[in-house]
């Protein structure tokens, strides 16, 4: 029996509605805002030129030519899209409870269709200890087959190194844009500096933080040997109430420094639990906090 798809017809019909939010805009590139005035392919007509050798004849203005005994190309302002990157966490710690890795993929391909309908350039990259060969598509909702297809292909594995993958990024994407990180954010590195590296360069961050219930609020009492799912380090602890609501603690203020980080860099920040549904997630928690529209 064939796998289902990541999202069905449905929920795709429903995404039409929706479009992904910038807050900021960037100089001779269109992520919503802007537009650049340059001869080629468009909407709004722009100017004439002469017909050259090697022209496409459906931008000929063929009235003209019956006027005039001579061909003329139609010129209409281009608007070059802003891309949409988004950074999908495929560390071993997505798949500890395996759920929570689909919830993310699940994200992912909501994000991308979202944007292909509105004609923006999705680029979807996995990362865990580097960044991976991801998948670039443009040209609106039927190129999203392919892309689904990936992210369905996709497996979790490794350890995270939010650094190498933060420079990494960088240097084969120098171009500004939307940044869209989907991750746990978990590891034994602060990833906070990554991040911030990232927004310096000018981009525009959106963070999505997923988390299942146990992750932040652990159910569990009694002496346990944890494992680090990416690195295998192992720690003997006692769990009791108090320190159950001590850890508690401690994510939601890991959670708010991720928040501020995004904030401070007028970019977005969204946390989501496995346990809300992805119609709560894209529908409430995303167009709450302003990512989608």
């Amino acid at each position: 029996m064939a796998n289902e798809p990541l999202l069905d017809r449905r929920f795709l019909e429903r995404l039409e509605r929706l479009t992904i939010h910038w807050q900021r805009s960037f100089n001779g590139l269109v992520g919503g805002h802007n537009r650049s005035r340059f001869s080629g392919g468009g909407q709004e007509f722009l100017d004439h030129r002469n017909f050259h050798q090697g022209d496409d004849l459906r931008a000929v203005n063929w009235r003209a030519f019956m006027r005039l005994d001579k061909m003329f190309l139609k010129m209409f302002q281009v608007e070059p899209r802003v891309p949409v990157r988004i950074l999908l966490d495929t560390s071993e710690s997505m798949a500890v409870d395996p759920a929570k890795f689909e919830y993310a993929r699940k994200l992912a391909a909501s994000l991308s269709y979202v944007g292909l309908v509105r004609l923006d350039m999705i680029e979807l990259m996995p990362f865990a200890g580097e960044l991976h060969k991801g998948r670039t598509v443009g040209g609106g909702r039927q190129r999203f087959s392919p892309l689904g297809t990936f992210l369905e292909e996709l497996k979790a594995s490794g350890s995270t190194d939010f650094m190498k993958v933060a420079r990494q990024f960088l240097n084969e994407f120098p171009q500004r844009g939307l940044v869209v990180i989907i991750s746990d954010f978990l590891g034994e590195e602060n990833c906070e500096k990554a991040i911030q590296y990232i927004a310096d360069a000018g981009n525009e961050i959106c963070l999505i933080q997923l988390w299942t219930d146990d992750e932040r609020s652990p159910s569990w009492s009694g002496e346990f040997d944890l494992v680090e799912s990416e690195t295998g380090a192992k720690l003997h602890i006692h769990v009791d109430s108090d320190s159950r609501k001590r850890y508690t603690e401690e994510f939601d203020k890991f959670a708010a420094s991720l928040r501020t980080l995004a904030l401070r860099n007028s970019g977005r920040y969204a946390g989501i639990p496995t346990s809300l549904s992805l119609d709560d997630a894209i529908f409430v928690e995303l167009v709450k906090t302003r990512s989608i529209a």
